[in-house]
């Protein structure tokens, strides 16, 4: 830290040494920062298809419904690419982990049996 009184005379001192604090603060703000994503980029409503594997009206239904995040700008659809990979990974569901006997006990409760046909006498 400068802790020398600052006079007209050792003004060139104190602003290089201020100089260099503002180009270490630069620097460690910058390590810091994430690195820009390359994939937050603007796609219209062809690339989103693309991107999701979905026809035209299902993205217009998500969208309607307000499940899939998209702007509005006049009469087109925006969509960001990260956004949409975003969307995807969030909506996979992870299946319970079970055991036989569990397995075994789901699959014998849907299982209906026929009624009797017939009158025993």
């Amino acid at each position: 830290m400068y802790k020398e009184e600052i006079t007209f005379d050792k003004l060139p001192q104190a602003i290089t040494y201020l100089t260099e604090q503002v180009a270490e603060l630069k620097q460690l703000v910058s390590v810091l920062q994430p690195p820009p994503s390359e994939k937050h980029v603007l796609v219209g409503i062809d690339d989103a298809c693309r991107i999701i594997q979905k026809a035209k009206p299902t993205i217009y239904t998500l969208v309607r419904k307000g499940l899939l995040p998209s702007y509005k700008k006049g009469k087109k659809l925006y969509f960001y690419e990260d956004e949409l990979l975003d969307w995807i990974e969030n909506g996979r569901r992870n299946a319970p982990e079970q055991n036989y006997d569990q397995i075994l006990a789901e699959m014998q409760k849907g299982v209906r049996h026929k009624p009797k046909s017939g009158f025993d006498l």
